[in-house]
């Protein structure tokens, strides 16, 4: 496989904007995606109307060594609970090219290929997906059970054709979990389902996350009617964006207790 790289929006030249519409149009869906400036969560949550008695509660855990070396390698390995409904778990892998993926793979009702768009960068993954029983994940991060008892078939065959040689689902780290508050919105004046996601971190810190999936057919008229709507409601589309996953996983290596530590 030759994969492509994330690219820097403000930077794509003809070539890159044609990747990039040929990696959607290869793709299940495009989900675009902002984060929202600290000091604009409070006035973003009353502009859209946000009512955190009506998000959806979840726990997120991560797999991955202490230093990291399948984040390093575009692997993310993670389990979720969910607040009235079974677990789920994850095996990414990013970036992908869709159409260089072999087709049992693409013919798997449980593997979603994906474009991720933010200000700044883009990005394709591919996740092989699997639903849980409602204490599957407690048990694994109370180690009751080994790791790989949270993943199927194909999700390990998955993850074996892209891990580091010898790195085996059970040998990973438990890296969380970190709380998520989850919000599904139609704000006034905007005719697409939006999420709101709030990621909060041991230390205090909170990301908030907007997002809208859409076709890839879709993808240039969602992305401009949603920036439309965004910037007329007062909501700030020009911070710095972060990476929900990838600041969790920083915090908790650098937080592993000292019997994790390499």
């Amino acid at each position: 496989m030759a994969p492509t790289t994330a690219k820097r929006l403000t930077q794509l030249s003809d070539e890159d904007l044609e990747q990039l519409v040929g990696l959607a149009r290869g793709s299940d869906s495009v989900e675009l995606k902002l984060t929202v400036p600290d000091e604009h969560h409070r006035s973003t949550v009353v502009a859209l109307g946000m009512d955190p008695l009506a998000a959806q509660i979840r726990q997120v855990s991560f797999f991955d060594t202490p230093d990291l070396s399948l984040n390093r390698q575009g692997i993310v390995v993670r389990a979720r609970r969910v607040q009235g409904r079974g677990d789920d778990s994850v095996v990414k892998l990013r970036p992908v090219v869709p159409d260089e993926l072999p087709d049992r793979l693409r013919r798997s009702p449980n593997m979603v290929v994906e474009v991720d768009a933010m200000p700044g960068g883009w990005v394709c993954s591919g996740s092989f997906k699997g639903a849980l029983g409602t204490s599957d994940v407690t048990q694994v991060t109370a180690g009751e059970r080994p790791i790989r008892k949270l993943f199927s078939k194909e999700q390990r065959a998955f993850y074996a054709a892209h891990a580091p040689e010898g790195l085996a689902l059970d040998d990973l780290t438990l890296l969380g979990p970190i709380f998520v508050l989850k919000l599904n919105l139609r704000p006034r004046g905007f005719d697409r389902k939006l999420v709101a996601e709030m990621w909060l971190y041991p230390d205090g810190s909170r990301i908030l996350e907007l997002s809208t999936k859409c076709a890839p057919a879709d993808m240039v008229k969602v992305a401009v009617d949603s920036r439309l709507f965004l910037h007329e409601n007062g909501v700030d589309i020009s911070g710095e964006q972060h990476t929900k996953t990838r600041t969790a996983l920083e915090y908790f290596s650098q937080h592993l207790p000292a019997t994790a530590q390499p």
